[in-house]
């Protein structure tokens, strides 16, 4: 039995908190959060207690610590878990620098305990069969991936002003997908944006719209789409082309019903809201956690995963402040 402490008790930590308590190989022991009452009522739903970051990284009787918590704690936190013993899994961004999630892979690697970073798509059962399907080289050779990601609606001004821009915090998502499906990170990124959602995303310097090309150095191409808003539903789609066929995954709706009459034919929307859409996901995440650290196999999404995904995240944003491409050379991101 792994003995879990949960640090944030916000949206995405009661998510957590969930899987934790539904897995027979783990217990969740102890919730901290900067809101003390947040903490308290988590703590009291799952059975556990609540109490202070660090009282629980530092706890010996505490297996593994997963960081729910605001991105600007991410690479403190890893780092002194860790430190402490512990095994980690964070949600992502490992942070909004590269150079600072550099340092903290490095401190993490030093201290020897398996980090795994919250990349949950992964572990969505369409997209984990659409991967083992192109590995085993059911299409042939791939050759162009294109993924489309857009939210049903904006979050809250506020959250823009702290969210590290739409590149950092929701296409990164696609960028770890992208380097999933073809195998590393790309020689090459050309990034748009434009503000069409919300003019005050535009004025707190962020965009809503985008669309982001990568090129990978045997020339594979991927072409990524988002948006802040669909007023339909969350819409989550990715097709790979290769030299013998294609694999798709379509977008989850809310129920299969179809009607059709006279008039044609209606089906449900897509799923509303990320959490609905990737429940089943982040169970299959938290199953693989438990699974790497009790067999102490290795982390299926590491901390070079993350600092990926972040790598290409900060390329995008160069390049669309730049407005040409950028290429990625020894882990940096250079203007071309």
């Amino acid at each position: 039995m792994i003995k879990v402490g949960l640090l944030g008790a916000g949206r995405i930590g009661k998510v957590h908190a969930k899987s934790i308590a539904a897995h027979p190989g783990s217990k969740l022991v102890a919730v901290a959060d900067i809101h003390s009452a947040a903490a308290v009522e988590l703590a009291r739903d799952s059975g556990a207690r609540a109490d202070s970051v660090d009282v629980i990284i530092n706890d010996p009787a505490i297996d593994a610590v997963l960081i729910a918590t605001s991105t600007d704690t991410h690479s403190d936190l890893i780092e002194a878990a860790t430190k402490a013993g512990k095994a980690v899994l964070c949600e992502k961004p490992v942070d909004l620098s590269l150079e600072r999630a550099m340092a903290c892979q490095a401190a993490a690697a030093r201290n020897g305990r398996p980090v795994m970073i919250g990349f949950n798509r992964r572990f969505d059962p369409n997209f984990a069969i659409l991967k083992k399907a192109l590995d085993a080289g059911e299409i042939g050779k791939s050759e162009l991936l294109a993924i489309t990601s857009f939210d049903p609606a904006p979050p809250p001004i506020s959250y823009i002003l702290v969210s590290g821009g739409i590149f950092r915090d929701s296409s990164i998502h696609d960028f770890d997908m992208a380097c999933w499906m073809f195998g590393g990170v790309p020689a090459e990124v050309s990034a748009f944006g434009s503000s069409l959602v919300d003019p005050a995303i535009g004025e707190a310097g962020d965009v809503d719209t985008a669309v982001t090309t990568l090129r990978y150095a045997d020339g594979r191409l991927v072409v990524i789409r988002n948006s802040r808003r669909a007023v339909y539903g969350h819409e989550q789609r990715l097709e790979v082309l290769g030299s013998e066929g294609m694999l798709q995954v379509g977008n989850v709706l809310e129920n299969t019903v179809v009607k059709s009459t006279v008039a044609g034919s209606l089906s449900a929307r897509p799923e509303l809201f990320f959490l609905e859409r990737y429940m089943r996901a982040y169970e299959a995440e938290w199953r693989a956690f438990v699974e790497a650290v009790e067999q102490s196999k290795p982390m299926p999404v590491t901390l070079q995963d993350g600092v990926n995904a972040l790598l290409v995240a900060e390329a995008a944003t160069l390049s669309k402040q730049l407005g040409r491409s950028v290429k990625l050379v020894d882990g940096r991101a250079v203007a071309s």
